[in-house]
């Protein structure tokens, strides 16, 4: 199956978030801003409707300009969304990969991003810490190190530029290699994220090891209704966002193709009656599901 592309439901479902100040016009978040992005280049891309471009600049403006610090992105505007995550920027960096390939002054504004951040958030031979300070002078207290965020790291920075990052993509590397024979990811969306991740070097060992690792894992964690449970000993607790990472996963490495439109079909009627029902994370992610388009590889080429 290729990549979804239900354009439809993408426009009416930015229309409602529109008009309910949901997104673009409601509160910045990092991760959400950073799907945004490449939601809407995606669009233009697709439709070549200047507005799709220009309404994705601007974000990248509102995003600096609420969340930007001196040194990095703050994770949101709420105000218990403070400090920097590592795997939240590294999603904005890939967003803005995207956006230069239509503006190519992106690329130069990324690869700044990148010596802004990255010496604050990696400790050579041991790992990426997960959450930094605001001001990245120090690990936020309580978090240690992120499981995935030299994966992170390493896709984002390559998908940036793999000459001016050439440093900082081989401490990445080696943070890799000695981490990925053990690594098990248990989680919907850390699952679909890696899938993800996997599919722009798929020949690379760690790719390789991946992908057939969380595929078998994923596997014991759909449940017949159409969805992947949170965890495989957590059959009854889902979300409709962390779904919708793993139907991006999914489609990336063109896995489980039966399953992608049962789980957009899901979640199209599934009411959570919790605060995520109305969070632009959830609708925007289902936007991304729905038509992933430069979230995969040799969209638009």
């Amino acid at each position: 199956m290729s990549a979804c592309r239900d354009i439809p439901f993408v426009l009416d479902r930015l229309n409602w978030m529109r008009a309910e100040r949901v997104w673009p016009n409601g509160l910045r978040y990092t991760w959400t801003d950073a799907f945004g992005v490449v939601l809407l280049v995606s669009l233009y891309a697709e439709l070549r409707e200047q507005r799709f471009l220009d309404e994705a600049e601007w974000l990248v403006s509102e995003v600096d300009r609420v969340l930007g610090r001196r040194r990095g992105i703050r994770i949101g505007e709420a105000p218990d969304r403070d400090g920097q995550y590592f795997h939240y920027l590294a999603m904005w960096l890939y967003a803005l990969s995207v956006l230069a390939r239509h503006v190519p002054t992106y690329r130069a504004k990324g690869v700044d991003l990148v010596h802004q951040i990255h010496d604050a958030f990696i400790v050579p031979g041991r790992g990426v810490v997960w959450k930094m300070k605001e001001d990245l002078t120090a690990p936020y207290p309580g978090f240690g190190f992120g499981a995935l965020d030299a994966f992170d790291g390493y896709v984002s920075y390559r998908c940036l530029d793999e000459n001016a990052l050439a440093r900082e993509i081989a401490e990445m590397r080696v943070l890799m290699d000695a981490s990925v024979a053990n690594l098990t990811v248990t989680q919907d969306l850390g699952l679909g994220m890696m899938l993800w991740l996997s599919h722009f070097f798929p020949k690379e060992d760690w790719a390789v090891i991946q992908k057939q690792r969380c595929l078998a894992t994923l596997d014991r964690m759909w449940c017949d209704d159409g969805y992947f449970c949170r965890e495989p000993n957590l059959r009854h607790v889902k979300f409709a966002f962390t779904n919708y990472g793993v139907s991006i996963g999914l489609q990336a490495v063109k896995a489980m193709n039966e399953r992608v439109p049962r789980l957009n079909a899901f979640f199209d009627h599934y009411r959570s009656g919790d605060e995520y029902e109305r969070d632009a994370i959830t609708h925007v992610m289902a936007c991304s599901s729905h038509f992933p388009g430069y979230l995969i590889r040799g969209f638009g080429a």
